[in-house]
């Protein structure tokens, strides 16, 4: 497979989770409740974001949400754009592993494992060296 190709496939991908996981928690794929839908509204994700930050003051809990909600939607700008490519593809590996830690201490590890989080974590850094030093 020419390299091109699965770097922009890369991009695309890791682009569409971060966006469709945003679009989830404000009610973009249906109601919360409604088969393969996650949270299906914002109040539903802060308490997702609460139980993943169970040590972490309840008064900062929706600004937890709203600095992943907002790290989602700048990196997978910067993924589709391509613009800093290399720093955007760390960004979202980086991300991805928190997700992934926080996932695990809170829910065990087959919560990571299961929504592949470690697999896109994993990704995001190999585009990362695919994209070498600039």
């Amino acid at each position: 497979m020419n390299l091109f190709i699965a770097r922009l496939f890369l991009r695309i991908t890791l682009a569409a989770g971060f966006l469709s996981a945003v679009a989830d928690r404000f009610g973009f794929w249906g109601e919360s409740g409604t088969p393969n839908v996650a949270w299906g509204d914002w109040p539903s994700f802060v308490e997702y974001v609460a139980l993943l930050n169970a040590y972490a003051p309840p008064e900062i809990i929706p600004m937890l949400a709203w600095t992943a909600t907002i790290a989602e939607v700048v990196i997978a700008a910067g993924l589709l754009i391509g613009w800093k490519l290399r720093w955007f593809a760390l960004a979202s590996g980086i991300l991805l592993l928190t997700f992934c830690i926080t996932m695990a201490l809170y829910m065990g590890i087959k919560a990571p494992l299961d929504y592949s989080v470690f697999g896109l974590a994993a990704a995001s850094f190999a585009l990362a060296a695919m994209c070498g030093k600039k």
